[in-house]
Order: C-alpha cells, then structure tokens, then sequence
C-alpha cells in the first residue's frame, strides 16, 4: 500500500520560490569585486534568477548543459546556483585556485557551454579561453561599461547586460528530482580532478539537515557569513540553507582578510560564520593586539582542515563564540559530521567539552558510518580502534562523473581515505590520512603532482612530497631529493623550477637533499620512515 500524499519532486528552483513568497524581504548583503556594498532582497534575487534562467534558455542551451562559475561569494553567484540549476541545467562552480591548466581541463572533461566569472578571474580566463572549445559564451559578472576594451575574449558579453534585457517572469520546469543539479572537482591529489555530480534531491536533503538544530541550526534569525567559497563544496550548501530558511546572507566577496571580515562581522550584525581555521587564524590576529570584540557573532562552524584548540579556547574564552568543529568531503556534498555537545556535557568541566569539541563530531541525519581494518571488518566504536572510515547516505557520492577512477564504493558504502575512531556516543576524530596528500588553508595539494614536477628537473633522480605542520596553513609541503650522480642544484633553482607548472600557493616551502628515500619492498616510497628521518626538521621562518 502507498500512501496518500501530494507527490512533488524536491528541486532547487522551489528553495528560491519559497525564499521569495515567505521571505521576500531578507537581506542579501555583499562586498563586490567593484569595492563597494551591494545589498538588496529575497525577492530581488527570485527575480533576478529568472532573468538568468530566461538568458540561459535565448542562448539555446540544451537541458543538463553545463554552465560554470569563476566567481567570489555574492549576489550574482547566489542568482547563477538558482538560475542554472533551477532551468534544468548543470551548475559547475570552478576552483580558481587551481592551476590554469588543471582548470582547462576541468572545463574540457565537463563540456561547460557558458562560463561566468568575476573581473578578479579575467587574467585566468584569458590564459585558458582559446583552450576550451566546447564554450560557447564567457560572461562577465560586471556592467557593461566595466567590460575591457582589449580582452581578446571573442564576443565577451557583461552579465548585467545580458540578463536585463530579459523578463523577471519565467515558469520553473518540473523534472525528476534525480536530476543532476551541480557539479564540484576534487583537487586530483592522485591525477586529473574527479566530480561529484549531485543532484536536486541531494541537494535538498542535504540543506535540510544542514539546517538542523545539532548541525548548523539556521534561522531566518540569522546574519550568517559564509567565508567559505561559493566555488568549495557550494560554500557547504550554505546558500540553498539559507533560502530555506530566510536567513540573512553575508557575502564577503574577495576580501578574505581579517580586517574585513570582521568589518562585515560587525557592520551586518553577522550571528554565524563558517569558514576554514585560516581564515580564523587572520581574524584573531586582526583583533587581538587591537582589543577588538564582537557585538552579535555567537556561532562559528570550522573545517576543511583540524581546528587548533587555542583557535577554540581563544573563540570561546575571550569572545564567546561557540566553535562547531566540522567534518566532511566534496564527495558528501559535503557535511559529514558536525561536532555539537549532547545535554549529558553540559556540567563537564571545560577541560572535558574540549575534548569533545576536538573530534570532528557526530554524524548528522542521512549519514551513516564505519571504521574498518584493512580486511574490511567493522571495528567497535570506542574510541580507540581506529580504521578506514566509510559513510554512505542520500547526499554521498555513488559514482564520479564520466566513471573516472572506476566503482568508488565498497559494498555500497563510499571509503573517505581518511583513518577514524569512534566513541561510544557517536563521536568521530580523524586520527591520519590513508593517502598522501597535504592540506594547506583549506585545500588539497597532491603529493604525487608535486613530485612529478621535481622530477622532470634533469637533475633530480627521485622526489618524496610529504607536508610538515604549519601554524597559520595547517600543513605545507616539502619536497626530498635525490640528486642524480655527477648533477647538481640548489634548493632555490629547484623551488624556482615550479613556477608555471603548479599553482603558486602549492609550490613546496623547502627542498631537503637526501642520499637515498626510504623504499618498502614492493618498490613504494615509505613515507612513514622519511618523515622519522625528518623528525627534528622545521620549515624555514619557523
């Protein structure tokens, strides 16, 4: 027997409806790549995503066409996550922190057909524009009189321009709630980037439990600053969150920095913040040596990387911030766990919440997980076994897009390349990382790239990435070498031979020469023994 209930497919377009109809005069607030504060309504964004919806359709894109961003957090990226995905199309946001030539590929393996990008992104967008051929029209998020003159991007069109000269009323399409929505690349820390392809149920399910009391807990009481990037993970759904619920949206645009996050903080009246530990790290040293304090910030959510405990102690004793510790992966969509303390912890002593607000918290509703040992049996939740953690659920990943890399799942649960423990009640620390890549503010670096590059230097006869912990970046690389007989160079020529072949921010901090790399016996760098002969090693400046 079925039941009797309304059968309407969970799509993206009826989040903005539903901002639009119950929260119509809900502030969008942005800093633009112009300089100046740009604020508006709920109700102007439904309308303006109309607009785009309606340019998308005069341009004759098909449905399920990609259509990518190169854009900051505001105004104008919030009406393309709508107005793409909600017309049928696919919303493909762009990391432009990748190399150039990773983002051509990226652009080429996805067929975009439209891409839209920031005046911030136009130097990258001319260094790959005549290198994707499936794109039909580059816009930039701009008035028509801020478009160059000399871009030598043909037919280079003004966002403003294309979407006013088309109607605010459209009919969203009613399609089957599978539909792929968005896209997002890892960063290819084991060869080309792969894609997790979600889809408006995904979505959906995902923004409704983000929402949720023990997770984000959004309101439409809420001035809530997503710091982290609309192009990361769709900024950890916090946008379709947002529209769900009315909150109030904060848009930092480029000015990542301390002082202007905590103007925005305190200008907007922002209640909840979520960001990676670097961009913390600079708003602390913004306002600690100037005594600044916050008026109505209460909440933070961290991740992308482990939170430091004195980032902790320093938000919650000195400015009473409560820090959510956060865990998940661009293959969750991305919210795994999130770190919030039961009623039993309340009379803890602070000592013990720490050690709870530590772990990367509980799971949310729609995930599931385990730890395995290497024969794949399930090991006890006690918080001492530790294994391979596994989670599987509606938002998490069942295949990459294209098929790239093959199956990804394990008897139907997705393996996280993480190593984990469990407690009694649930909570998750990540205790290691299975694969060798480094993490650095928030991002991935690929140790296999890094070493690829070192060496095709004729000098180099091999090359071991490993990262070494850092105070503001989490990690940062280093790259050890082995010179080949008879050939020299320098640390410097070597650090210097990375320029152009890798983006500046994951070009290593130092070379160490070794007379050999320690090798396991199938032939595999042992990178557990270079970093024991590396223990006592420190990175310059440090």
């Amino acid at each position: 027997m079925l039941g009797l209930m309304q059968n309407q497919p969970l799509l993206i377009s009826s989040l903005i409806d539903f901002a639009e109809r119950h929260h119509g005069e809900g502030e969008i607030v942005s800093r633009r790549v112009e300089g100046d504060i740009h604020r508006y309504t709920y109700k102007e964004v439904a309308q303006r995503s109309r607009q785009v919806a309606n340019a998308l359709d005069a341009m004759k894109l098909q449905f399920g066409d990609r259509v990518a961003t190169i854009a900051w957090n505001g105004y104008r990226h919030l009406e393309l996550y709508f107005g793409i995905s909600g017309s049928g199309r696919v919303l493909h946001t762009i990391n432009p922190r990748m190399h150039p030539d990773q983002i051509t590929w990226v652009a080429n393996h996805s067929e975009d057909q439209v891409v839209f990008f920031d005046m911030s992104f136009l130097p990258i967008v001319k260094a790959i524009h005549a290198r994707c051929p499936t794109v039909k029209q580059w816009v930039a998020l701009c008035d028509a009189d801020k478009l160059p003159a000399d871009s030598g991007i043909p037919n280079l069109a003004s966002y403003e321009a294309l979407i006013s000269v088309q109607p605010s009323a459209y009919t969203w399409p009613q399609f089957d709630e599978n539909t792929a929505s968005s896209m997002c690349y890892t960063s290819g820390t084991t060869g080309n980037p792969k894609a997790a392809l979600y889809s408006h149920r995904s979505t959906i399910l995902h923004a409704y439990a983000a929402a949720l009391p023990d997770v984000m807990c959004l309101s439409a009481r809420d001035s809530i600053l997503p710091v982290v990037p609309m192009f990361h993970v769709n900024a950890w759904g916090i946008p379709y969150s947002a529209a769900m619920t009315g909150a109030k949206l904060v848009f930092p645009g480029p000015g990542m920095d301390g002082k202007s996050v905590y103007e925005l903080i305190e200008s907007e009246r922002v209640t909840y913040a979520a960001g990676v530990p670097t961009v913390w790290q600079m708003l602390l040293s913004h306002m600690q040596p100037a005594g600044l304090r916050f008026s109505t910030l209460k909440r933070t959510v961290i991740g992308g990387s482990a939170c430091p405990p004195a980032m902790i102690t320093a938000f919650n004793d000195q400015y009473g911030v409560e820090v959510l510790h956060a865990w998940g992966m661009t293959e969750m969509s991305p919210l795994g766990t999130l770190c919030t303390l039961k009623n039993k912890h309340l009379t803890m002593s602070e000592e013990d919440k720490m050690k709870i607000r530590l772990k990367q918290g509980r799971a949310i509703f729609g995930v599931d997980m385990k730890i395995v040992n290497a024969d794949g049996a399930e090991l006890p939740w006690d918080g001492k076994a530790y294994g391979d953690l596994l989670v599987k659920g509606p938002w998490v990943v069942a295949n990459y897009y294209k098929g790239e890399g093959g199956d990804p799942l394990v008897d139907g649960w997705f393996p996280t390349g993480d190593v984990a423990t469990i407690d009694a009640e649930g909570y998750m620390q990540i205790t290691d990382r299975s694969k060798d890549v480094i993490k650095s503010g928030g991002e991935w670096i690929s140790s296999i790239d890094i070493e690829n590059i070192a060496v095709a230097h004729p000098a180099v006869a091999m090359a071991a990435c490993i990262g070494m912990r850092h105070p503001k970046w989490d990690e940062r690389p280093i790259v050890a070498v082995v010179k080949k007989p008879g050939m020299d160079v320098t640390r410097e020529e070597l650090l210097a031979f990375y320029e152009g072949k890798t983006a500046k921010w994951q070009i290593p901090d130092d070379v160490v020469f070794l007379d050999a790399i320690p090798m396991g016996a199938t032939g595999k760098m042992q990178k557990a023994k270079l970093r024991e002969v590396l223990k006592d090693y420190k990175l310059p400046g440090l």
